[in-house]
């Protein structure tokens, strides 16, 4: 039986990857007290930079875990990508009023398409129940 989305689910695998990467990277940066993210004065409203870099930091460890299971085509592979999708999506709603907003915007739609690949897949190609 073939099921359908299978091309979606290694889209949303290199998805994944790639926003894993990126997040590995913003992590380090907040981590380190870049002024890359705000300026020197800015005032956090759930927490402080650093705090927010380790937080970012193991998002992106969980979208890269869920990233590389999904090419082996297994079922842990697609539960934690999406876990690792929805936080990266409430991530960058929280990211939001920063200094990037429509950067975060953008970040937030392919985590709904990585989503929305990964609940797809796997469902039976119609006429073949």
């Amino acid at each position: 039986m073939e099921v359908r989305g299978e091309a979606r689910a290694v889209f949303a695998a290199v998805l994944l990857l790639i926003a894993g990467v990126l997040n590995v990277i913003y992590g380090i940066a907040a981590i380190g007290n870049s002024s890359f993210f705000t300026d020197a004065g800015a005032h956090y409203v759930f927490s402080g930079l650093k705090t927010w870099g380790w937080v970012t930091l193991l998002i992106a460890v969980v979208q890269v875990t869920g990233g590389l299971s999904l090419f082996g085509g297994g079922t842990y592979g697609r539960v934690i990508g999406l876990i690792g999708a929805s936080l990266g999506a409430i991530a960058s709603l929280l990211a939001v009023g920063g200094a990037y907003p429509f950067w975060s915007l953008g970040i937030f739609a392919l985590c709904v398409i990585v989503i929305h690949g990964l609940i797809v897949y796997g469902e039976p190609i119609e006429g073949e129940r």
